[in-house]
């Protein structure tokens, strides 16, 4: 399944509802679901509110495979260059206070994933994303 969004917050429900349309057609469970469609919705977030600092309508790809018992996710853009593998991990154990903000979206996708890739080709962010699919699925 592809799924083109734009770079805009309101279409985070719409790229929801595909992730479920997947899920219901492979039969796969709510928590399936539920950890595919915040995975997806936190590096959505981050293309959205840090790819183009220039602004302007842009396209981001989001595609859904289920192969060899991992759905596969994909999202492409044309946002600049980051690579979400080279985030450092956020300190958990510092008091909440004085902890920068942000980096925890990332370090959620690392851990409700089974696996990551990046990679800069052509102008473009290519992140694969895969999670397990347990066999009675």
């Amino acid at each position: 399944m592809n799924v083109v969004v734009a770079n805009d917050i309101s279409e985070v429900d719409r790229l929801h509802r595909s992730v479920s349309q997947f899920c219901q057609e492979h039969g796969l469970s709510s928590e399936i679901e539920g950890d595919l469609s915040l995975a997806i919705e936190e590096i959505l977030m981050n293309v959205i509110r840090y790819g183009h600092p220039e602004g302007g309508k842009h396209e981001i790809l989001v595609r859904l495979s289920l192969e060899e018992g991992y759905v596969i996710v994909i999202v492409e853009d044309d946002g600049v260059p980051f690579n979400p593998l080279e985030a450092p991990e956020p300190d958990l154990n510092s008091p909440i206070e004085t902890r920068p903000i942000g980096r925890l979206g990332i370090h959620l996708v690392r851990n409700i994933t089974d696996g990551l890739e990046y990679r800069r080709n052509e102008g473009r962010n290519r992140l694969v994303m895969r999670k397990q699919v347990p066999r009675s699925e």
